[in-house]
């Protein structure tokens, strides 16, 4: 965020509208003069955050860490996605196949709703704070 911000001042003020899909709506003007840094590291010509975008591949060691920790795992807390993705939607099924819970946090559909030992239908910035608060004082 920090380098996205010195690369554009004039978005230091701009207040956007969150979207329920995630999106920002935001004046196309501002869209207009945006200026994406380069990578610090690599001079490579766009700054990518460390996640993996929908059509992606997980790298194998980090999808290696995610099964193992299914495995060690007594159950499965998912939050804010519609699991379309494989490698998400396999944890999920992984986790099902051992018997053991799945809960998840989320708007509509997903792909593991078959799966889910509970759904909670409800905005994760509510449900989140509400429910460390729970687990904190337990």
């Amino acid at each position: 965020q920090e380098q996205m911000l010195a690369h554009n001042l004039y978005l230091a003020d701009v207040h956007a509208t969150q979207a329920p899909d995630g999106d920002t709506l935001l004046d196309p003007a501002y869209e207009a003069g945006f200026k994406v840094p380069e990578c610090p590291h690599c001079q490579g010509d766009r700054l990518k955050p460390d996640v993996v975008f929908f059509g992606e591949n997980v790298a194998p060691n980090t999808a290696a860490r995610a099964t193992l920790s299914v495995e060690q795992a007594e159950g499965l807390l998912v939050v804010g996605t519609s699991l379309m993705a494989w490698s998400a939607f396999r944890l999920c099924k992984a986790m099902a196949e051992q018997s053991k819970p799945v809960i998840a946090i989320n708007h509509g559909k997903t792909r593991a709703d078959e799966l889910l030992r509970m759904k909670i239908e409800a905005p994760c910035e509510q449900v989140l704070p509400w429910l460390a608060e729970r687990l904190i004082t337990r």
